[in-house]
Parts: C-alpha cells; structure tokens; sequence
C-alpha cells in the first residue's frame, strides 16, 4: 500500500487541479453549480486501473480538500453527497458485463446530479428543486459521455504504454 501513496497524492491533486480549472472557467449553464465534472476523469480512469476503494480515497480526498480550499461546509455536503453516490454506481456497473467505459461514466454524471438534487432537498426542505433535474440530468448525460469518451483514450494510451505506475 505505501508504495502506492505517490500515485494516490498525484491523481488527488491532479483532480484538484481539474476542479479548480474547472472553476475558473467562465461557463455558465444557466443551472446553479453545474459543472463539467472534469475531476470525474479521475474517477473513472481509477475504477478502471486500480482498486476500488483505492478510487474512493482518492476521490473523497479531493472532494474534501477542493471544498476547504475552494468552497465552503455546504459545498463539501453536495460534492460528497453526488460523488458517494457516483462512485458506488460507478463501481457496481463496471463490474457489469454490457457497461461500455462511457455507460458507466454517463451513470456517474447523471447520479452525481441525484444526488446532489437529494440533499439539496433535504436541505431546502423543498421539493421544488427537482425541477431542475430534467437539465441535471441532460448535462450529466452529456459530460458523462464526454468524460467515458476521454476516459477510454487515456486507458488506451496506458495500455499501449506502461501500467507499471498503477501496478
């Protein structure tokens, strides 16, 4: 496990730096905090090269830390809320024969949305704010199959090269 620890602090700050790019973009949706989900890359790729809870770490790490330095307590409550439930969805379906990389990412986005959604509900003590889920859930669909579609060059690319950093 130590040997892996320098892999695991770049590919959290890696998808640190992939959130705060993300951040400064000046891309508005017209839907509050909708976002790329450019971190989610490391998400997938991980689920695809390394272990599954080794993924979660990572991913909950970055949630943590880009909430302190970049958000507020509220913001880490959505990120962790959609990211949890993205990351276990993730993780059953590519265990599933038939889920293309991008199927499983596309079901990354769309869950990350509904789960966010969920507790902004919560939160808000008001259902109105499933309103937004039908753009919620086009946008994840959208960056969902973007990310699968990077995801999948970038695995290409490792495979043809080396895993030798992921084993």
């Amino acid at each position: 496990m130590y040997k892996k620890v320098p892999l695991y602090a770049m590919l959290v700050a890696l998808a640190m730096i992939f959130s705060y790019v993300e951040a400064l973009l000046p891309i508005s949706f017209g839907v509050p905090g909708m976002k790329l989900g450019l971190a989610n890359l490391i998400v997938v790729i991980g689920l695809y090269l390394l272990k599954p809870g080794e993924v979660l770490l990572i991913s909950v790490l970055r949630i943590v830390l880009v909430g302190y330095l970049f958000g507020n307590g509220m913001s880490i409550v959505y990120s962790l809320a959609g990211g949890l439930l993205s990351f276990v969805l993730m993780a059953l379906l590519q265990k599933i024969k038939g889920f293309s990389m991008i199927g499983v990412s596309i079901a990354g986005g769309v869950s990350h949305n509904v789960g966010q959604l969920l507790v902004a509900a919560i939160v808000l003590e008001n259902g109105a704010i499933f309103y937004y889920a039908p753009v919620l859930l086009i946008a994840g669909l959208v960056t969902g199959t973007l990310i699968g579609i990077a995801a999948g060059r970038i695995i290409k690319g490792v495979k043809k090269g080396s895993r030798q950093l992921f084993d």
